[in-house]
């Protein structure tokens, strides 16, 4: 059976719900933002006064605010349907905030934790085990994925790309599509 072009953006945006989605009751809410802020902010040990925990903070804040908004809902927490219909319209409108552009600049600051530009394999695994809570043996494949140019590190545009693969592309192979496992 072939997937649809719509079915593997919705697979993904449904993997990100079920990884979001903490305390697994079948909601995402801004707790579940604030704890995945809360991750990396723990996982890279920065004081929460530190610009980069606050700029990922904003942008949860911001990206959680837009996800309600386009949901369109009386309710301060999202179903998984709402999740995906609310994120396929956010990452579209950039009126307000570009969630790709945004939130992978963010992500990537803290990642790169050397400040290099640049994410080693050393820095990818902390990132999938600390804050994605990763640890399946085949994980550190999609670094090699990531890593486009095969120059043994990701570069912060392969990484915005890699997001923007992730919310945008229609190719189950492309390589923001394996973020949470292959489609």
């Amino acid at each position: 059976m072939t997937t649809t072009t719509q079915d593997v953006i919705t697979l993904k945006l449904e993997r990100t719900f079920d990884t979001m989605d903490a305390n697994r009751d079948g909601y995402v809410d801004w707790t579940d933002y604030q704890q995945l802020a809360d991750r990396y902010i723990q996982g890279y040990r920065l004081d929460r006064a530190d610009r980069r925990a606050r700029a990922l903070h904003t942008f949860c804040q911001i990206y959680w605010l837009e996800l309600l908004r386009h949901a369109d809902v009386n309710s301060d927490r999202l179903t998984k349907d709402q999740f995906v219909t609310a994120n396929r319209l956010a990452v579209i409108d950039t009126s307000r905030l570009n969630v790709t552009e945004g939130g992978g600049h963010a992500m990537f600051d803290v990642i790169d934790v050397d400040g290099d530009n640049e994410i080693s394999k050393d820095e990818f695994s902390r990132f999938l085990r600390d804050v994605w809570r990763i640890d399946a043996p085949d994980a550190m494949d999609s670094f090699a994925r990531l890593d486009t140019d095969g120059d043994g590190v990701i570069s912060r545009h392969e990484f915005i790309r890699a997001i923007r693969e992730h919310f945008l592309s229609n190719d189950p192979d492309a390589p923001g599509s394996l973020f949470f496992g292959h489609v």
